[in-house]
């Protein structure tokens, strides 16, 4: 999802009921220092993307995972058995990123990013249409109700896997 629409509150709060491990792929680049250069327009790094799937591959295959990132494209398909993309709606989204220092083009495209459904798109376009949902994520009833969606899913997943 888009940044803002609460990916982290989620994914850490998921790994905690569920007993899983939680990987916040922006906090993982940052530590092992997974870059290619520097976005001076969007003031941000750039992403080693190869380097973060090396990263993270022997984690991946040891199953079990919760990953948060607001981009797919780059995983690869085995790594997932459900994708969830995370939408808010434009002005909640635009408070939530004004109060995160957001400004100008950064601002802009992102509400842009939401509004295009890119990162649904493209989660569509990497990975099977039938693992890929989308959740609405603009109020704490929507976080439980998404926790609680998810947890079933978990649960029917290890029924029908163990």
């Amino acid at each position: 999802g888009t940044p803002g629409v609460g990916k982290t509150t989620l994914g850490k709060e998921l790994a905690s009921r569920a007993g899983l491990s939680y990987v916040n792929v922006g906090e993982l680049a940052k530590e092992g220092e997974l870059y290619e250069g520097f976005d001076e327009e969007y003031n941000c790094p750039i992403l080693d993307e190869d380097r973060v799937v090396d990263e993270l591959e022997e984690r991946m295959s040891q199953g079990g995972v919760i990953v948060d990132y607001h981009g797919c494209d780059f995983f690869p398909e085995r790594w997932f058995d459900i994708v969830f993309v995370l939408r808010t709606e434009n002005s909640c989204l635009y408070d939530r990123l004004e109060s995160r220092g957001y400004t100008g083009k950064k601002l802009q495209d992102n509400i842009q990013c939401e509004i295009f459904q890119t990162l649904y798109e493209e989660a569509v376009l990497s990975y099977r249409k039938e693992i890929v949902h989308q959740l609405p994520s603009n109020t704490p009833e929507d976080l439980e109700r998404n926790l609680d969606q998810i947890m079933q899913w978990i649960e029917q997943w290890m029924k029908d896997n163990n």
